[in-house]
């Protein structure tokens, strides 16, 4: 990370609240990109309904006209000099994506979300002494091969928690929501599921706790909330779920709720997880009415965390379900995937470090002539509710981190020095439910370094993010050029995942 105001590099400060009840915002939950993708490894949540999260009291916010060609419009700072978004960690996009292409078929355009894809990735940002977040901003000129003026340049913002210790986090109390209808037969689906959670039950503390639903045409409860010290019964418990009916996702969600508030621990981390292919297809099958009774639950504290499985998948429905009930949203389709997740990921981050949290990205107009978000379409807020804290943002555990990537137009004779951006970010502190700020600034300059100088991480996330674009019909920049990109930023950090995205990103360019 470039720094160039180091007097107030990562400072925070605590602005007067204007929030009207703090205990309505135990919000979205980080938890495990996979907990089975929900409850693991970044977090916070995406969106599928704009216009529901980003009104307030002052009334809807300003639209976000994102295109799929761009992956955004690109605004004039003379017009709106100021991006800003609620933080989302989901992941379910590329996961889907992933298992589509190596199927032999390209995700639906609707279906793909760039930011998604990007914060698949770790980025190794260093982590803040205290609670709350770093600020980090670097970014450079762009490939050669990269279709674009030469006054545009790519920018990446990225937060960071600090990370915690397994044994020091909250007791967990975990409900989870199981789809067991007909389609959940299919191979690396039910069986999936079931192997991460004899593998979780295996993981957690004796001090956790586990209940269990189960729903297809109807919901039951399979077992009670149970410490996890009493592990011989939710292995029972676990092998009895079998393919059964049609799938009645409202009522599942309904007694699942239900099960959590009965077995709800003040003070502790509770949590509702789905796990489903999310093909509704009995009771309420449209969002609407199943979001309404998410969103009241959330309120409660008591979060939704979504994970998907099948090669049918739901992709709307869950993302939807996931962002309304203060959670977010994963895909899995391997068992040591699924796997990893729960052993490495859900136990450490079953806390949470920032609730609400916001973005909020300030362009200088005589430095800046145009500026793109790539990605966040769901994720929109009004700037002026940016410090208005009855604004849903986003929600974000322990050392996790959140990556947004704008692409930048400078002005003519922008000097080096000038300061291109001020980035600052606003949360909730879980603790004391007090607002907090922390911001960082980056310079022309700090954009200027040669694109194949850039960090392996900021490569990376040019990789993943232009390929989401390239899928939604963007012409920017060619698949093949991109897997090289890949493949050179696994050399560079020696990471299997983006070894795995230039093999990804070759099948689809031979699909296409």
């Amino acid at each position: 990370m470039t720094v160039t105001d180091p007097v107030r590099r990562n400072r925070i400060i605590a602005p007067q609240s204007n929030r009207e009840d703090p205990m309505v915002h135990m919000r979205r939950s980080m938890l495990l990109p996979v907990v089975l993708a929900a409850t693991m490894t970044i977090t916070a949540c995406s969106s599928g309904d704009a216009g529901q999260r980003s009104e307030s009291a002052h009334g809807p916010a300003r639209p976000y006209a994102g295109t799929p060609e761009s992956g955004g419009n690109e605004t004039r700072t003379d017009e709106d000099a100021a991006s800003t978004f609620g933080v989302d960690v989901d992941t379910a996009s590329y996961g889907y994506a992933r298992r589509l292409i190596r199927d032999g078929r390209l995700p639906e355009r609707s279906e793909v979300r760039p930011e998604e894809f990007v914060n698949s990735f770790r980025q190794d940002y260093a982590e803040p002494a205290g609670d709350g977040f770093a600020v980090h901003v670097d970014g450079a000129r762009l490939p050669e091969t990269h279709r674009a003026e030469a006054d545009e340049r790519i920018m990446r913002v990225g937060l960071q928690t600090r990370s915690e210790d397994r044994e020091s986090r909250p007791d967990a109390a975990l409900t989870f929501v199981i789809d067991v209808s007909g389609s959940m037969g299919e191979a690396g689906r039910l069986d999936l599921v079931q192997d991460a959670l004899h593998t979780l039950v295996d993981q957690l503390r004796p001090t956790d706790s586990i209940a269990i639903v189960e729903f297809s045409t109807r919901a039951r409860v399979v077992r009670e909330m149970t410490p996890v010290s009493d592990a011989r019964q939710l292995h029972t418990a676990i092998d009895s779920l079998g393919p059964q009916d049609s799938t009645n996702l409202e009522a599942g969600l309904v007694l699942g709720y239900q099960v959590a508030r009965d077995g709800f621990r003040t003070g502790k981390t509770n949590r509702v997880i789905v796990l489903s292919d999310g093909l509704a297809n009995t009771g309420n099958t449209e969002s609407e009415p199943i979001l309404r009774r998410v969103r009241a639950e959330a309120e409660k504290q008591i979060a939704l965390l979504g994970v998907g499985v099948g090669s049918e998948y739901g992709d709307q429905l869950m993302e939807q379900l996931a962002d309304r009930g203060d959670g977010f949203a994963v895909y899995v389709s391997e068992r040591d995937q699924a796997r990893k997740v729960f052993v490495q990921q859900l136990p450490a981050t079953l806390s949470v470090r920032a609730l609400d949290a916001k973005v909020q990205v300030t362009f200088e107009k005589s430095t800046v002539r145009s500026y793109r978000l790539i990605g966040y379409d769901n994720r929109a807020i009004a700037d002026e509710d940016f410090r208005d804290d009855r604004v849903d943002g986003g929600e974000v555990g322990p050392g996790h981190s959140v990556t947004a990537l704008y692409a930048v137009r400078l002005a003519d004779g922008a000097s080096s020095s000038a300061r291109v951006a001020r980035v600052q970010v606003r949360w909730t502190d879980p603790k004391d439910r007090e607002p907090a700020e922390a911001y960082e600034s980056v310079t022309a300059a700090d954009l200027d370094r040669d694109f194949a100088e850039a960090s392996p991480r900021l490569r990376t996330c040019y990789a993943a993010a232009y390929f989401a674009v390239a899928l939604r019909g963007g012409g920017e920049a060619r698949l093949g050029d991109l897997a090289t990109i890949a493949d050179r930023a696994a050399e560079a950090t020696e990471d299997a995942d983006v070894r795995d995205l230039g093999r990804v990103i070759r099948e689809a360019e031979r699909l296409r």
